[in-house]
């Protein structure tokens, strides 16, 4: 049996549409119930960074995008108030990669991938034992101009790649903003703008979790879907 990597765009903590109450909790909690092996997650608000830990079971590896306005649990508690209108206003938004406990996990950093000018946007790395490289990042949206993002992926994926081993598989996880990203040697995008892709193994399938599997007490979590796929 293979690896299950998975990636969720968790939307700051939001349902989809936003309301003044957030699930990031459960949303955690419910990415994490299965045991995947790998789950990267991007828009995380700072705050939730030391809690991703106990919510999941699983290790943790962050790196912030947006730094928080003031302190990140001040920033927190107040954009709890109403989490739909605030969002990551105050409380900033980060990437994370959590990973199996049973699983050995190297932090390899993390490195800019958007423009000067731009918002800023990271790609950040891991090596998993028995696994390779996975790089998880949140490219910018600019649907007018997809090369932006394009451009973006392209530096993501050179950083994964420098850091792999020889004949270490790559993985490239998270929100791209951009649908059907062609990268040479890797295994197929999904039909979003969210993918896994996979470079020197062998990877199923990718599936897309059903708006069912996304619902919370009559609320749809987060404005994207989690994705994954089983690597080995």
């Amino acid at each position: 049996m293979g690896l299950i990597v998975r990636s969720w765009n968790v939307f700051h903590g939001n349902a989809d549409p936003p309301r003044r109450r957030g699930f990031l909790r459960e949303m955690v909690r419910r990415a994490s119930a299965d045991e995947p092996a790998v789950l990267c997650l991007q828009e995380v608000p700072v705050w939730a960074l030391p809690r991703l830990d106990d919510w999941s079971g699983m290790q943790v590896t962050a790196a912030i995008t947006r730094r928080p306005l003031g302190p990140s649990a001040l920033a927190g508690r107040v954009t709890r108030l109403h989490q739909g209108l605030l969002r990551s206003a105050l409380a900033g938004q980060a990437n994370a990669v959590l990973v199996s406990r049973a699983l050995e996990v190297e932090d390899l950093g993390h490195e800019r991938i958007s423009d000067r000018g731009r918002e800023r946007r990271l790609v950040q790395g891991v090596r998993v034992a028995g696994l390779g490289v996975v790089a998880n990042l949140h490219a910018t949206a600019d649907f007018r101009d997809p090369r932006v993002p394009a451009a973006e992926l392209g530096r993501a994926c050179a950083f994964a790649e420098a850091a792999a081993l020889p004949g270490e598989a790559v993985v490239l996880a998270g929100d791209f903003n951009l649908r059907r990203p062609a990268l040479a040697g890797y295994s197929a995008p999904g039909p979003g703008i969210d993918h896994v892709l996979v470079r020197g193994a062998t990877a199923g399938p990718l599936v897309t979790w059903s708006r069912e599997r996304r619902m919370q007490n009559g609320f749809v979590l987060s404005d994207h879907a989690p994705v994954e796929l089983e690597v080995g």
